[in-house]
């Protein structure tokens, strides 16, 4: 059996993977993270990656070569791991991890086979950016490494604790026997991880802690974690419901796009288009990416100013909830993520004013864990804990593939 696992998520054009080996007692580490970007645009597909074991070499390699396909990808990435890592890799793989948007039904990480396959395309309809490009990424890992187990870990598999209550829609009854509409969630698989580092961080077991868990990317979503299982969650069917984002609008009327429907006479294509890829930040000041609406802000922009209000009004409305939904015995609040691990600003004005609930931010320790600094930010006086914690869902990814390897021995 390999001594390295090797963690898959690929895109429509792209394919990150992360080389994880194993010692000890199971202990992971990362020695090689990549990106094949650009795959299909034979005239500018390139590999970038990095080799902690290549001490020559030890920073940013970028390797430009024709990959038509995913397949392609793959197995000029075996190359490279040949080249630079180790000439007997293919040996050593003693499997590999694919993140999958989507997987319905399926609660935990599974070794793919023909029904885990089918459910992967059948949940394409519910992911249709994500579940075609993962799959084709499990395709190309069973061509390159055909010996090799494969194993699906999905986003949504953590949240399919939720009860009945949170995740039913109050829709026709046989639209969710039919066509199993319902409420789903995502960021699964970072959400675990975070769960199991706030366990290490409190030094209790997973199952006695009450979490608040907040990633706040590009995609966001907030998740009411109780005894260590996941409650309710902010994102629905589809990654749309809930917080606003970069460019998803989150909740609002569903009658709206009736409205703009009629009105506009848009297709149902164009119609997902604007609530998916022109609206949150984008559709409310015209910049995308958080960092860029907190300098135009600071500015004194004020359609700026008005979106970064309602991005608060939002995220502080679900945190709210779910301290009710938790009865108010909250172990940790966790922010994570992009925005979630790097704006003070952000996770101070999120907290702001709760004294009264037991929560109150420590102003210098929030503004000191950024940059990928993480730990303990809650004042003295606060009653819950307050964490900023650096999510890493190819570690996750890693470890429960790890899971299912060790089943199989």
């Amino acid at each position: 059996m390999g001594s390295n696992l090797l963690v898959v998520n690929s895109g429509s054009s792209s394919l990150k993977f992360k080389l994880f080996n194993r010692s000890g007692a199971n202990k992971l580490s990362a020695v090689v993270t990549g990106l094949v970007e650009r795959i299909g645009d034979t005239e500018h597909s390139r590999l970038v990656a990095t080799n902690a074991k290549d001490t020559k070499d030890p920073g940013k390699q970028v390797y430009q070569e024709p990959l038509p396909d995913h397949t392609a990808a793959l197995d000029y990435v075996l190359d490279y791991l040949r080249q630079r890592y180790s000439s007997s890799i293919k040996d050593e793989v003693a499997a590999m991890g694919h993140r999958v948007v989507h997987g319905k039904h399926i609660s935990e990480p599974v070794l793919v086979d023909d029904e885990v396959m089918q459910v992967i395309r059948d949940a394409a309809d519910l992911a249709p950016l994500h579940n075609p490009a993962n799959l084709q990424g499990i395709i190309a890992a069973s061509a390159v490494f055909p010996r090799c187990p494969q194993v699906a870990v999905f986003d949504t598999a953590f949240h399919q604790s939720m009860p009945a209550s949170a995740y039913m829609y109050a829709l026709p009854y046989n639209y969710f026997e039919e066509l199993h509409v319902r409420k789903y969630g995502f960021h699964g698989t970072s959400v675990k991880y975070l769960v199991g580092q706030a366990s290490k961080m409190l030094g209790r077991e997973t199952s006695e802690l009450n979490l608040i868990v907040a990633h706040l990317g590009a995609g966001a979503s907030v998740t009411a974690v109780k005894e260590g299982k996941s409650i309710d969650t902010s994102m629905g069917l589809t990654p749309l419901e809930g917080l606003v984002m970069g460019t998803r609008c989150g909740d609002m009327d569903p009658a709206v796009l009736l409205y703009l429907i009629n009105k506009c006479g848009l297709s149902t294509r164009e119609a997902d288009a604007i609530l998916n890829k022109k609206s949150g930040f984008l559709g409310l000041c015209g910049k995308a990416d958080v960092r860029a609406v907190l300098e135009e802000a600071d500015a004194g922009n004020e359609r700026a100013k008005l979106a970064l209000e309602v991005y608060l009004h939002r995220l502080r409305r679900y945190i709210g909830a779910y301290l009710v939904h938790l009865e108010g015995h909250v172990d940790a609040i966790i922010f994570s993520a992009g925005m979630g691990e790097n704006s003070a600003l952000l996770r101070g004005r999120a907290l702001e004013g709760l004294q009264k609930f037991g929560i109150s931010v420590d102003a210098l320790r929030n503004d000191a864990a950024v940059g990928g600094k993480q730990g303990e930010i809650q004042s003295s006086e606060s009653e819950i804990k307050v964490f900023v914690i650096r999510t890493d869902e190819e570690l996750s990814i890693a470890q429960q593939t790890l899971e299912v390897l060790d089943k199989l021995q």
